[in-house]
């Protein structure tokens, strides 16, 4: 079998197949191919963005834990911008900026002093916003990958069941039941098939490696507020 379909491709088959199709069966066809080749765009697309991210990340958490000061980690939040923890952080030290200002302690070098615990829990309620927005940012594209991984299958079987009544339309025309007569629309809805499942498979593939990256990083994003906070609080005694 793995000898065969590669076979049947170099011999031209597939496109005789395609080319004795039914219009509904081309169209099934050419969306599953469509949304094939989107999913291997928006693929590629999040490969790039968190290969970044998880650079720009190990970079700022570094930097951030060699820091003696919370207002040294500035720098390094705007050069590692991908990171969801560096917007995470500045979100942090503006509130931080604007709680210290409204409280009247205007020395930037102990901004978290004379802050209460109520502006304490303001402070941690702003960084979970940014990180609730910057996970949203690293999901965008995915429900393509999930709408696609379980739409494609039911979109191969679609073809498949109008490939199939093709064939015992075209017996009960010709009154016969031969090979040649059943073979077109057989191999028309086997072709859906195989398109359906070749779109559905890196789909789900695809869509439980994002989920787990994003799953990873809100973690990591959610013990980066804690850390901040103990760093701020620290800074504070």
């Amino acid at each position: 079998m793995s000898y065969l379909f590669p076979h049947i491709i170099l011999q031209g088959s597939v496109w005789k197949i395609i080319a004795d199709s039914s219009t509904f069966g081309i169209i099934i066809l050419a969306i599953l191919l469509s949304m094939s080749f989107i999913c291997w765009v928006v693929i590629f697309h999040k490969w790039r963005q968190f290969k970044g991210v998880d650079r720009d990340t190990e970079r700022f958490l570094q930097f951030f834990r060699h820091a003696r000061r919370l207002d040294e980690v500035t720098a390094a939040a705007k050069n590692n911008h991908r990171s969801p923890l560096a917007g995470i952080y500045r979100s942090g030290t503006d509130e931080l900026t604007s709680l210290v200002a409204i409280s009247g302690s205007g020395n930037p070098g102990h901004q978290a002093k004379n802050l209460t615990d109520k502006e304490f829990d303001i402070l941690e309620m702003t960084m979970e916003k940014t990180m609730v927005d910057e996970m949203g940012k690293l999901e965008r594209l995915t429900v393509f990958l999930a709408t696609t991984s379980t739409s494609a299958p039911f979109l191969g079987l679609l073809g498949t069941v109008v490939g199939i009544m093709d064939s015992f339309w075209s017996i009960g025309e010709r009154g016969s039941a031969s090979l040649a007569v059943v073979a077109p629309g057989i191999a028309e809805a086997l072709l859906a098939t195989i398109v359906g499942l070749g779109a559905a498979i890196p789909a789900v593939i695809a869509f439980n490696w994002a989920n787990n990256k994003t799953k990873f990083l809100h973690d990591a994003a959610s013990g980066f507020i804690l850390e901040f906070l103990a760093r701020a609080k620290k800074e504070a005694l």
